[in-house]
């Protein structure tokens, strides 16, 4: 799903729908970005809202998401300015 500024894509969001036992039906997000020169216009919020919207008149109990431990300004951005919940680890293992 993409968002549009001025005739070109500011703003990217790639999702699935997902069912398990601890999110039920949810959205999960695999892949937000917004344009650099474009951050902080609210085109990443807008995109999300639009989101959440879908996620909640579609059945869903949640939007979910991951952010790398890194990226301290996106997580502000999902704890602080859209109320996300910070509220497991994610793990993996490289084989």
């Amino acid at each position: 799903m993409g968002l549009f500024a001025n005739g070109k894509v500011v703003s990217l969001a790639g999702f699935s729908w997902r069912v398990n036992f601890y999110n039920k039906r949810h959205i999960y997000i695999n892949d937000l970005v917004t344009d650099e020169a474009n951050r902080s216009h609210g085109y990443g919020e807008k995109l999300l809202t639009y989101i959440h919207k879908c996620a909640k008149e579609n059945g869903a109990e949640y939007v979910a998401l991951e952010s790398g431990i890194h990226r301290l300004n996106a997580h502000r951005f999902y704890e602080e300015k859209l109320n996300y919940d910070k509220w497991c680890y994610s793990f993996r293992k490289l084989l």
